[in-house]
């Protein structure tokens, strides 16, 4: 049965984005690459070194094999945002962009005035903006009305591992939202990732856990599983949550 994943009109198979920072070598990115089956792979711009052939990250990653997402991640403010994204586009990378503002480096928070402010500007000017913001349903919906191709809400810190904070508020999001919703930032294990595909997400992103974990192409692989499964079960459809016992095996009609 056809599952695809649409984002702005293009298709995808596999709902597990990955990111290609933190890993201790070129070579361990590129087997994890490989392991998830990624389709969309997510690269700073700031670390593309386009000025410079050989030295660029671009020169390990198979550009005919994956979507390229390149991401404004380093800008603090709406104004470094949209350059990088221009950047970005004029070296012809790519017209999606994964739209980050983070001022504070403490938090890595998303400052979401900033945030929307860039994706209005960008859509304007022909971006396909998929914009990393709270989990602030309001801030969630602003972002679509202002023309976002989806919205990435965070489960918890980048990079924490924490799994979701707040689920429920993922999943407001999810119900109300007219655009994919793809969970980033925090999820720290494959069971992490089978919830967010559970709760409905369309997508998820993950690079700190997979790169970072002791064996980062075998957790990619994970990854790709508990994704696979999560979204298995939400199309299966659960069984209502129940207070109290219900019986396996049905009890009327048994001879005593």
């Amino acid at each position: 049965m056809s599952d695809k994943l649409i984002i702005a009109g293009r298709e995808f198979t596999n709902r597990l984005m990955v990111g290609t920072g933190k890993y201790a070598t070129m070579d361990l990115m590129k087997q994890s690459l490989e392991a998830a089956e990624a389709e969309i792979v997510t690269v700073a711009v700031r670390r593309m070194n386009l000025d410079e052939p050989g030295e660029s990250l671009l020169e390990h990653i198979d550009l005919s094999r994956y979507t390229l997402l390149p991401n404004t991640a380093g800008a603090a403010t709406a104004e470094e945002a949209i350059r990088l994204a221009r950047l970005a586009r004029a070296a012809g990378l790519s017209d999606l962009i994964k739209l980050e503002v983070i001022p504070d480096p403490a938090t890595l928070l998303p400052d979401v005035v900033g945030t929307l402010e860039a994706a209005r500007i960008l859509v304007k000017e022909g971006f396909t903006v998929l914009p990393y913001t709270t989990d602030d349903p309001i801030i969630a919906a602003k972002l679509e009305d202002a023309g976002a191709a989806t919205v990435m809400p965070l489960a918890s810190y980048i990079g924490s591992g924490r799994g979701f904070s707040d689920p429920a508020r993922i999943s407001l999001i999810i119900e109300r939202a007219g655009v994919p919703v793809v969970v980033d930032a925090g999820l720290g294990v494959p069971s992490d990732a089978a919830m967010a595909m559970e709760l409905g997400a369309s997508a998820v992103l993950i690079n700190t856990a997979i790169a970072r974990a002791e064996n980062p192409p075998l957790m990619a692989e994970a990854m790709k599983l508990g994704v696979r499964a999560g979204r298995m079960a939400f199309k299966a459809g659960r069984i209502p949550k129940l207070e109290q016992a219900s019986a396996s095996s049905p009890t009327g009609g048994i001879v005593k």
